[in-house]
């Protein structure tokens, strides 16, 4: 079952049980996907599907932010609530250890050797570690191996 099956199954599923937040957020989810094949002319797979699942999450942990210095805990509370709802759609996160072997694989693959190749090395993560790992945490990560 693809992710997209997975999502509309969900969708389903939502309807069904009448939980109107769940069923709002996949719909939303579903828009975002629709939206981005339309504007590029294609069918997504999983890997793109995980990349939209992934902005919007980074969207909403900026809302989280910007609700919490406006002391709207209602809103941080529904944010939150779909934060965790499209992290379920993730694939397993990598640990701690996992992650920095795959960064020092990726170092030694690239041949980095100082901050300046950190693009190069960012790459080689990106394409292994997609949707299993926070991005700007992986940057910093390698900032720091590479003696940034």
């Amino acid at each position: 079952m693809t992710l997209r099956e997975r999502i509309t199954e969900d969708m389903k599923a939502a309807m069904r049980s009448g939980d109107k937040d769940r069923l709002g957020l996949i719909r939303m989810l579903m828009a975002g996907i629709k939206q981005r094949e339309v504007d590029e002319r294609i069918t997504l797979d999983d890997a793109q599907t995980l990349s939209v699942i992934e902005k919007m999450i980074k969207q909403r942990k900026e809302s989280v932010v910007h609700f919490e210095a406006g002391a709207r805990a209602d809103l941080v509370a529904k944010e939150t609530a779909e934060i965790a709802a499209l992290t379920a759609y993730l694939p397993a996160q990598l640990s701690a250890p996992e992650l920095d072997a795959l960064i020092k694989e990726a170092i030694a693959t690239a041949g980095a050797a100082s901050v300046r190749d950190m693009g190069k090395v960012m790459a080689i993560v990106k394409g292994k570690a997609a949707g299993r790992a926070d991005m700007g945490a992986v940057g910093a990560r390698t900032k720091a191996l590479l003696g940034g």
